[in-house]
C-alpha cells in the first residue's frame, strides 16, 4: 500500500449557513454570537451521519472574525463549537478568528485551515469535498485541491459560481459526494 492509499477522504464544511442557520442582523446574513442563537440545520445530523458511514472525515473550517472585532469572546466561540460537536458527528472544528486586514493564511478564501487539517488528519484532498455557502468557501476548496459544492442561498451568487455543484440543501450534496466514492 502506498502513502496515497492510506490517506482518507474528507468533507470540509463551512459552519454558518451550512451546519447551522445564519442569523439576520440589520437585514444581513451573520454568524451566531451566542449559544442560544445557534440553530442546527434540520438535515445536518442525517447528512453527516451518512457521510461518516461512507468513510469520510468531517472537518469544519469557519471564519469567525467577530472574535477579532471584539463582538464575541473566544469562550463563546468555544461554547458554540462544543454545542455543534455535541449535536453532529464532527472530527474537528477549526476556526480562523482573524479579520480581513490581518493578512493571515487561514482566513478563507485562503486554504490554510484546510491544508492544516489535511496534514494533521491524513486527508487525500483529491478525493475530498468542501461544502460552503459563499464564494470564498468555493475558492478555498479549489485552492486546496478539493471538489466543491455551493449551497444556494438568497445572499450568495447561486449558480454564478466556480463550484463543481450547486444544491439547495446540505442533504442534496450526498448524491454528488457518494457517487464519487
Amino acid at each position: 500500500m502506498n502513502a496515497s492509499e492510506r490517506l482518507r477522504p474528507a468533507v470540509f464544511l463551512d459552519r454558518d449557513g451550512v451546519l447551522n442557520r445564519i442569523v439576520l442582523r440589520e437585514g444581513k446574513a451573520a454568524s451566531p454570537r451566542a449559544v442560544d442563537e445557534l440553530e442546527i440545520e434540520p438535515d445536518a445530523p442525517s447528512t453527516l451521519a451518512a457521510l461518516k458511514a461512507a468513510g469520510y472525515l468531517l472537518l469544519v473550517v469557519t471564519n469567525q472574525p467577530d472574535v477579532r472585532r471584539g463582538l464575541m469572546s473566544v469562550e463563546t466561540l468555544e461554547a458554540l463549537h462544543a454545542r455543534l460537536a455535541d449535536a453532529l458527528p464532527l472530527d474537528e472544528i477549526a476556526a480562523c478568528m482573524h479579520d480581513n486586514a490581518d493578512g493571515c493564511a487561514c482566513r478563507k478564501p485562503k486554504p490554510g485551515l484546510v491544508l492544516d487539517l489535511a496534514e494533521r488528519h491524513g486527508v487525500d484532498l483529491g478525493r475530498s469535498w468542501l461544502i460552503g455557502d459563499q464564494d470564498r468557501d468555493v475558492a478555498c476548496g479549489k485552492a486546496a485541491g478539493c471538489s466543491t459544492i455551493l449551497l444556494g442561498r438568497d445572499y450568495n451568487s447561486g449558480t454564478d459560481t466556480a463550484a463543481d455543484q450547486v444544491v439547495e440543501t446540505l442533504s442534496q450534496s450526498l448524491a454528488y459526494i457518494l457517487r464519487a466514492i
